[in-house]
């Protein structure tokens, strides 16, 4: 699964345990070495981000060279102490902790979107209004973003100048 990314969304519910259903297929891209184990995490915009182990890992490890940099202290006691470890029961079942809950303002629906190496987790109301906005050019960022991403595919690819071993840990990432 070396280019496996998640995509695709879905709506959901939370029951009245907090619990969520992730989808099988997003549920496949998490597995790693025959585990089901991945971390909730604060995400961007007001969503929550479900990230592989490795992943998780990886960031720690970058984070920790930073953490005496009194500009990110902040930012690495909320992250690091909503961060929690999970997995899914049989049904596929994840338990949101409330504190996570609480921060993306989640009520009791949610939008689950696989976002390349993370999965999103959006109140419904407020993914809803963001797709209804960008799509409806509301803010008319639409056709300047779509032009901007995809000017980034005409970019110098990364790996044309990192190392061997740079790039075995790029793809790592």
């Amino acid at each position: 699964m070396k280019n496996f990314f998640f995509n695709g969304s879905t709506h959901s519910k939370l029951d009245d345990k907090n619990r969520f259903v992730l989808p099988q297929q997003m549920r496949y891209g998490l597995v790693e070495n025959g585990e089901l184990e991945f971390t909730i995490a604060l995400g961007l915009g007001g969503s929550l981000a479900i990230y592989k182990r490795s992943d998780i890992e990886k960031i720690v490890k970058k984070f920790q060279s930073k953490q005496h940099v009194a500009k990110y202290q902040k930012f690495f006691t909320l992250f690091f102490s909503t961060l929690h470890h999970a997995t899914c029961d049989k049904l596929g079942r994840v338990v949101l902790p409330p504190v996570l809950k609480k921060a993306a303002n989640i009520k009791s629906e949610i939008v689950i979107a696989g976002v390349l190496n993370k999965i999103e987790i959006w109140p419904k109301e407020k993914y809803e209004y963001d797709l209804d906005s960008f799509l409806g050019g509301k803010d008319g960022s639409l056709a300047q973003m779509t032009e901007e991403a995809f000017a980034l595919l005409d970019e110098r690819d990364e790996e044309e100048v990192l190392t061997p071993k740079q790039q075995e840990e790029y793809e790592q990432i």
